[in-house]
């Protein structure tokens, strides 16, 4: 079956294009959409389809973790605004995050046994997704709830999730598509526009657990992934001002901290490099973090050979009506 590709859009801005040249020769194109969304779910600047669809990853986690924090669990945990950061990262698994993902568990007197996502070098406690899913143990133990069936999509924990992204997208639950993440963990499909809501909703302090959740993750930074990695660098190059969290397969989300709006961008392939190269290029035109500053992460985290030249061309243009 063929289709007309440029009749999937809904809009008339063309994506942008990342291109990766290696010396004078073009090696690689990446097509990236991208969409800027206030809080009603309307879209205010995009590039490319802002209705383009993918599963949003751990770029959820935040919305995850409102449970942890609506139930009362997580203020049983001394210092709690760190594990709620750590429930919302994809943190490297170094000796910090695992104590930290420990004393969740702890604290609640359950076995690490009882966690499932998958095994790493030594122990699960080192899965980039074990801070999630410690929360969601805590939260089950705190509201006595099953523990050994957490993951499934009829378990009261999960039921709760989705009523909520129902309640803030305006969807009906019906609608809600879940599949298994890599973890283990349910995550949606949904249309990149509806990402950029969610961030915009994590942005404003219209929602009580949210705003604790944003307030979390600007503060201990080092909990959402680590120093030298990208949604860290970005906290801290912000000053706390912007929230970015990454997932996998080229997704990405920002949001400007109590301005009321999201940022999301999809790319097609599901390059890491290309969603990292278009999140400076396009902080960089709405001017969230300063230039010399995006210059330091470029740096830091698109390390290239010296032959080695990554471009992205167009930019996020106001949506016409």
């Amino acid at each position: 079956m063929s289709l007309n590709f440029k009749n999937l859009y809904t809009s008339n801005n063309p994506p942008l294009n990342v291109l990766l040249m290696r010396g004078s020769k073009l090696e690689s194109i990446h097509k990236v959409h991208a969409v800027i969304s206030d809080k009603k779910g309307r879209v205010l600047m995009c590039a490319g389809n802002p209705e383009y669809k993918s599963f949003i990853r751990s770029a959820l986690k935040p919305f995850q973790a409102i449970p942890f924090v609506s139930s009362g669990a997580s203020s049983k945990i001394k210092n709690s605004s760190i594990s709620i950061a750590l429930s919302c990262g994809s943190h490297s698994g170094s000796i910090l995050h695992t104590r930290e993902v420990f004393k969740i568990l702890w604290e609640y007197d359950i076995d690490i046994k009882n966690l499932k996502c998958p095994l790493k070098k030594r122990s699960p406690l080192e899965h980039n997704c074990s801070g999630k899913h410690a929360a969601f143990l805590a939260t089950c133990k705190k509201l006595n709830w099953p523990l050994d069936s957490y993951l499934k999509e009829d378990h009261p924990l999960q039921v709760e999730i989705f009523r909520i992204i129902s309640e803030f997208l305006e969807i009906p639950l019906k609608h809600i598509c879940a599949e298994r993440d890599d973890c283990g963990a349910p995550t949606l499909y949904m249309k990149l526009l509806e990402m950029a809501k969610l961030y915009s909703l994590l942005s404003s302090s219209d929602n009580a657990e949210l705003e604790q959740i944003s307030r979390a993750m600007t503060t201990n930074p080092k909990m959402i992934s680590d120093n030298n990695r990208f949604d860290t660098e970005i906290i801290q190059a912000s000053h706390g001002q912007v929230i970015s969290k990454g997932g996998a397969e080229g997704i990405q989300c920002f949001c400007k901290v109590n301005e009321g709006i999201g940022l999301a961008l999809k790319v097609e392939d599901g390059s890491k490099r290309a969603k990292q190269a278009v999140g400076l290029h396009l902080l960089k035109q709405l001017e969230w973090i300063s230039e010399l500053r995006i210059q330091d992460i470029k740096d830091k985290i698109l390390k290239s050979p010296k032959s080695v030249q990554i471009n992205v061309e167009g930019q996020l243009k106001y949506q016409e009506s």
